[in-house]
């Protein structure tokens, strides 16, 4: 608790209303840690307590003593842990992983509870210095869309579990498909290249983005309305909210955030390349500037918080490696100070550009691609006369 100001009876709600992850049988060595702060597990180690209610982000790196202590990808799943509710996993040599399974003996889960003030000198508390951070990372984000978004393994891995497109074991499996045979040598690099299997994540354990429409104008558009719909992308982003978040379309901000910290956090890069998709395709509609009011006043918020908590580095090794975030931002603020789009949202979009600019010193005024046209793909058959 050390950095927190907290008084005697603000922690005894905690202690009290707070859940409580026991988790059994961590090697000592492991990288454990939930939300915005990580550990060094020790030999007492036990679990977490006082967990305010919520959303959390659970993660973890084994470390394998057999194997000089090498520390393992990351591992995460998020929770929604209710008051004073306690959760009981146990460590999986084999699988080097937690085990929540339902199917656990209840009465070990009762006894585990009815003794919990015998643990507690084993439980860490929650890391409240660093929950401010969390919700505002996470503010957007519901159990709901959390838990659709989550492969359906339960677990969000650094490094995805890949497995042959084919399984070929055998010489005569290879000559089926017309591959040459392993036992012959290769006459270049290209050749050696493409006898390596082509490999495919494993079923369950894909992250369940929202997919992004490629094709960003309605069938049968015309040369001119191709043109139109790919410099505003409003349509493909209809088409996104449309799919995945017809009752609640603010619901793509949670999705934003989910992706966000699934690379910040996770340490997944397929959550950062979903992030600049997704971002790229919310400031680059502009009818749904004018048409969406609330979505874009809660763009802003999510994006202040995002980028006032990455790295230093982030952007210099990362993000402006093509000036993404730049570029997709002056097109925002463009958009943003169009005459359609409504008196809060344009005031509220002039205040962040201000921010950047001076936090970062980000010149958004600057046309870096010189106003080169936009360069579209026409549908095949369709051709300009």
């Amino acid at each position: 608790m050390a950095g927190v100001d907290m008084d005697p009876e603000t922690a005894r709600g905690l202690f009290e209303e707070g859940a409580t992850l026991v988790l059994l049988g961590v090697p000592e060595g492991t990288e454990l840690g939930m939300d915005y702060k990580s550990w060094q597990v020790g030999p007492r180690f036990r679990g977490l307590k006082m967990i305010p209610p919520g959303l959390h982000f659970l993660h973890y790196s084994s470390c394998n003593v057999n194997r000089g202590g090498e520390m393992g990808p990351k591992t995460g799943l998020f929770l929604f842990l209710q008051p004073r509710e306690v959760q009981l996993a146990r460590w999986n040599e084999k699988e080097e992983d937690l085990d929540f399974s339902p199917s656990q003996n209840q009465e070990e889960v009762d006894r585990v509870k009815a003794g919990l003030q015998d643990l507690d000198p084993f439980l860490g508390p929650y890391p409240y210095e660093t929950l401010r951070k969390w919700v505002s990372l996470t503010d957007r984000l519901t159990p709901e869309v959390a838990s659709g978004l989550q492969p359906l393994s339960g677990r969000i891995c650094a490094f995805g579990d890949v497995m042959p497109e084919l399984q070929l074991p055998h010489t005569k499996d290879r000559e089926e498909q017309n591959l040459p045979r392993n036992d012959t040598e290769c006459q270049s690099m290209r050749e050696g290249l493409e006898r390596l299997p082509r490999m495919k994540q494993r079923a369950g354990t894909e992250l369940r983005f929202s997919h992004i429409p490629k094709q960003t104008y309605p069938p049968g558009a015309t040369p001119a309305q191709i043109t139109q719909y790919s410099m505003d992308l409003s349509y493909a982003l209809d088409c996104l909210l449309e799919s995945n978040y017809k009752q609640e379309p603010l619901h793509v901000l949670g999705e934003l955030q989910f992706a966000f910290v699934c690379f910040l956090v996770g340490n997944v890069y397929e959550g950062f390349e979903h992030w600049k998709r997704l971002l790229a395709l919310l400031c680059r509609s502009e009818t749904a500037m004018c048409a969406r009011r609330d979505l874009y006043l809660g763009l802003i918020a999510v994006l202040y918080h995002q980028l006032g908590e990455v790295p230093s580095d982030f952007y210099v090794d990362i993000v402006s490696q093509d000036n993404f975030l730049t570029s997709t931002l002056r097109d925002f603020f463009q958009f943003a100070s169009g005459p359609g789009v409504d008196a809060s949202l344009r005031k509220r979009a002039q205040k962040f550009k201000v921010h950047l600019t001076k936090k970062f010193r980000w010149n958004f005024e600057e046309d870096l691609e010189d106003c080169a046209p936009v360069v579209v793909q026409l549908p095949e058959g369709v051709t300009l006369e």
